[in-house]
């Protein structure tokens, strides 16, 4: 299973779209990997979570065939995970040549925005599927299983669970500590990689996102409970700017607890 992080900063990007601070200004100095755009990730070219604003730029950066991706899975509605209105651009007149439609899976607010940003869709085109915490969706090529998140106190915010090939990944942000019905689901199955948020890097917990001190307490209970294997991996993005912590920062510290820091472009084999 090829894992293509397509994007690794929290919503205001790193560095951030209007700032100035002294780390946004030495990012966009160094370039390179201290460069991330709005997280997403896309799984052997045709399964992709979330759908930010940053999406062309991604096929454009990485060579992307975005008419391949037969299913797209939306954690929740923030602005950086899902702009609906891009939708728009694989209906007719935008989009040529595709031969399947796209399979958009969320809960109902999801499906709602999309909806109120594309209308009801070209059936041949896109297709809206509402999901549920805990019910397993079976797409054909993947099996992907919604948990919930602690992130949005007004919102159903979902992580994922992914199986394909044999092989599970666990797609864990935007969240907090996790919920204990998600703890309790997850006692249940093994994982060969975590994906892990990382917003607050090594400033204080905040609730909705975790920082690198709740991260170790996760993979902790995470290999302690026999759910990642001696041979799991664990991989940490979503990261702010506020943090203040560049690409070569973050390895420093993660490297000694070998915990992979993503960047934008990176590719995972399992």
């Amino acid at each position: 299973m090829d894992v293509h992080f397509l994007g690794t900063a929290a919503a205001e990007g790193f560095p951030a779209l209007f700032c100035r601070c002294i780390h946004c200004l030495k990012a966009r100095k160094l370039g390179g990997r201290n460069l991330r755009t709005r997280s997403s990730v896309l799984i052997d070219g045709v399964l992709k979570i979330d759908f930010p604003p940053d999406t062309l730029h991604h096929v454009l950066r990485d060579g992307i065939d975005l008419g391949l991706v037969k299913d797209l899975f939306i954690t929740h509605t923030h602005l950086d995970h899902l702009r609906a209105e891009d939708l728009e651009m694989r209906l007719p007149v935008y989009a040529h040549g595709l031969d399947a439609p796209l399979q958009v899976y969320g809960h109902d607010a999801v499906i709602r925005k999309c909806r109120d940003a594309v209308g009801r869709p070209d059936a041949e085109r896109l297709v809206l599927r509402r999901i549920l915490p805990f019910e397993t969706v079976d797409t054909g090529t993947a099996k992907v299983t919604p948990l919930p998140a602690n992130h949005d106190p007004d919102e159903t915010c979902l992580l994922f669970v992914i199986e394909k090939d044999g092989k599970r990944i666990f797609y864990g942000h935007d969240t907090g500590l996790l919920p204990d019905n998600t703890w309790t689901w997850l006692e249940q199955t093994t994982l060969d990689l975590a994906i892990l948020d990382c917003t607050n890097g090594h400033l204080p917990f905040t609730g909705g996102h975790l920082n690198s001190v709740a991260v170790l307490g996760i993979r902790n209970r995470l290999k302690s409970k026999g759910i990642l294997g001696k041979d799991g991996k664990v991989a940490v993005t979503h990261f702010s700017h506020n943090i203040g912590l560049l690409h070569d920062d973050l390895t420093q510290f993660f490297d000694q607890e070998q915990i992979i820091v993503a960047f934008d472009g990176m590719k995972l084999q399992l």
